[in-house]
This record gives C-alpha cells, structure tokens and sequence, in this order.
C-alpha cells in the first residue's frame, strides 16, 4: 500500500495467525466496555477502558508516565512486547491509546487494520473469556512530547504560514451546525464552530468500506489537495482528541510526516474558553 511505515498496522489474517505468541499483547480500547469488549472480544485481548485507563481519575488530562508505568505492569505487558491496539468507534480510541503510548516511547505499538468492524464481519472468533493476566515490571522509555499541542500552540500557529490546523471533525461539527458528532450528543461546547485557518478533512476519509486504511497514494492525494503538506507544522483536533489521534497515526506513520501533533484539549477545550477566535460558518450563513 506504500505506506511509510507499513509495520504500524498488521491485518487481521495475520493477528489470527498470531495470537497465541507470548510477545504479543492484544488490547482492545473501548469507550464503553459494555457494548463492546464485555459482549465478545478477541481471545486474549486484554480490555483497556479509554476513560478510566488512559485518562486522569481527577483531571482533564491523559494519564502521567508513572501511571502509564503502572497500567503497563497491571495490564501484564513487557517494555519489549509488540502491542496490536483495536476498539469500538472503528479503532478512535485504540488510536489515541497509541499516541499516549508511542509518546511515552513504547517501541513496538500497532493497529488492527479495520478493527472490531472487520474482524467481525469476517466471522472470526470471539469470546467473553477474560483472560488471566500476570503483572509485570515495567519501566517506560524516554517520553515524546512533541506529539502533543496544547491551546498555547495551537493560538501561535493560527497567523503563522508555517502552520496548518487539520479539523478532523465531520462537517457539520465544522460549520457549527452542530456541537458533538451524534455518537456523543451530551457532551458539548459553549460554541459551535471552528478554529480559524483549520482546514477539514474528516478522519473516516481516509478509510475504505470495511474499515481498513486507504493506500499512501489515495491518503497523500487527499491531504495534499486540502493543502496538508509535509513541509508544514501539522496541528490535528476534533472534539476530545481520538479522531485528530486517528488522524494524527496516519500522517505520522502512514505518510511519513515529520511535524505533526495532535491537540488533544480540542473543541471541548477550544469552544468553552474565555477570549479564543472561532469561525462559524452556520451563523455567518444564518446572518447573510
């Protein structure tokens, strides 16, 4: 398919064919465990649950190293092992597990390439057995923080031509038409619209019918067309950072980029401060 770095996805034929070797940790990410991992998962997945897992308990913020360090050890994984990540929403939350755990220099983190959506449809087997996990040892490497925007970066690229913000939500979340995409109708912003200068470009693009990614030609097309270069600093966001971390992958992995990083405060953050800039297409619309 041309990607750049072909090894950050494995297909479900070959996860079928690997899933009893002990240096591969299966993990699914889910939102909701109970409309997903806890009604059949696949055998010796270990569940990791978004909000509770890869999130501070108390704050608005993704867990620290040394809470990563400890989900490791009580999740049974080695530092050395190879981790092929999926999960519900076709793969939003596995793919912002990876970002927290390539940030925090995992070596080896991959994506099961069309997720639950594809493994089920190709009738391959599931089960509700959890599995028995035994605690490790772990100690992660040097952190990655350039994979990570915060509001302060994201309002110094806005004027600046070195920059282009990547909107990765679906269009009427973009024009403010609406505030949440309609998987989350209770979780919305004080304002609809969008961060001036981003360009739209929304994360399932790059993915086929059934869930799997797109070719490197196909996907370079795209972005290039929407003037995503990768002679830009890329800044992604959405609404809580797993569809700009979905896009983020690909333009890290997939093509190549160099300068790209995910915001992950995005419009939850963006659309409820106090004094920051927003475009809203529906109301300038409305008003003309």
């Amino acid at each position: 398919m041309g990607y750049a770095n072909p090894n950050v996805i494995v297909e479900a034929e070959w996860l079928a064919a690997n899933m009893d070797n002990p240096d591969i940790k299966i993990i699914e990410v889910d939102y909701n465990p109970d409309t997903a991992y806890r009604i059949g998962h696949i055998p010796g997945g270990i569940m990791m649950w978004w909000k509770h897992d890869i999130n501070d308990a108390f704050n608005r913020e993704i867990i620290h190293q040394d809470q990563f360090e400890r989900l490791m050890c009580r999740k049974g994984i080695n530092y050395g092992d190879t981790l092929v990540l999926y999960g519900d929403y076709n793969n939003w939350f596995a793919a912002f597990a990876l970002w927290v755990f390539k940030m925090y220099a995992h070596p080896d983190v991959r994506i099961l390439n069309g997720g639950r959506k594809k493994w089920e449809a190709e009738n391959r087997e599931y089960t509700t057995d959890i599995p028995n996990i035994k605690p490790t040892k772990y100690a992660a490497g040097k952190p990655n923080m350039s994979f990570r925007s915060y509001r302060i970066n994201v309002e110094d690229a806005i004027d600046n031509p070195n920059y282009k913000l990547l909107d990765t939500r679906n269009p009427e979340e973009y024009q403010g038409k609406a505030v949440t995409p309609p998987e989350f109708p209770d979780e919305k912003a004080q304002r609809p619209g969008h961060i001036p200068g981003a360009v739209n470009v929304t994360w399932n693009e790059v993915l086929n019918k059934d869930g799997t990614f797109k070719s490197a030609e196909d996907l370079q097309k795209m972005y290039e067309s929407a003037g995503i270069t990768p002679d830009k600093e890329i800044i992604t966001y959405c609404r809580i950072g797993e569809r700009s971390a979905h896009t983020w992958m690909v333009l890290k992995y997939l093509l190549g980029y160099e300068h790209v990083s995910s915001y992950d405060g995005s419009w939850s953050e963006w659309g409820n401060s106090i004094g920051v800039p927003i475009v809203n297409r529906s109301a300038m619309d409305s008003k003309a």
